[in-house]
């Protein structure tokens, strides 16, 4: 038998993330900011390609993303609470970091399987912050697949969209427990 990681299975059987309305200031300096973006970039990536990276959004430029937002959801004739929602997502945020989901051109490596390693960045990013103490939330919405949005307000190329906008700050209130899935309803044993 394998000897466990008993304190890690503890965490990853009780992780819960924490509503992004919820967090508050403080939020992870530079050098605590950068452990757990190592952590993150600690993610499966077949091929080294490094089909993903990070843009670190702090408060001025949150505001500025807010007001964008607000005008691509009107110019989208988007429902006004559907705008309004996510205008507050990125004007009352003190810190998001941006995974950039960037597929690299690849004979040897499917643009899913980068696209799915974007996606194992934005759960690793998670967990750290998590297990660092921090409150944090994964996030996308409408803003992370608007082309107009994406490259006026993020500056991203044309082949990248965010994979997630990971919230991190203090937390404020601990959320309850939600319903979890129904293992034997989500799994099948193939064993022959």
């Amino acid at each position: 038998m394998p000897d466990p990681n008993q304190a890690a299975l503890d965490f990853m059987q009780t992780r819960r993330s924490r509503p992004a309305r919820t967090l508050a200031g403080p939020v992870p300096d530079a050098e605590a900011l950068q452990v757990l973006l190592t952590i993150a970039a600690r993610t499966p990536d077949h091929g080294k390609l490094e089909p993903w990276r990070f843009l670190v959004i702090e408060k001025p430029a949150l505001e500025r993303l807010a007001g964008e937002v607000r005008d691509r959801g009107l110019a989208l004739a988007l429902d006004p609470e559907r705008v309004e929602k996510t205008v507050r997502e990125f004007a009352d945020a003190d810190l998001v970091v941006a995974v950039v989901a960037s597929p690299k051109p690849s004979d040897k490596v499917p643009e899913i399987e980068q696209v799915l390693s974007a996606g194992a960045v934005c759960y690793g990013l998670l967990a750290a912050a998590l297990a660092a103490g921090w409150g944090a939330n994964w996030l996308s919405g409408w803003p992370a697949f608007d082309r107009p949005f994406l490259e006026a307000g993020l500056n991203l190329k044309p082949h990248e969209f965010v994979a997630g906008f990971l919230h991190i700050g203090t937390e404020t209130i601990a959320p309850p427990e939600r319903p979890r899935p129904m293992l034997d309803q989500i799994t099948e044993w193939v064993r022959a």
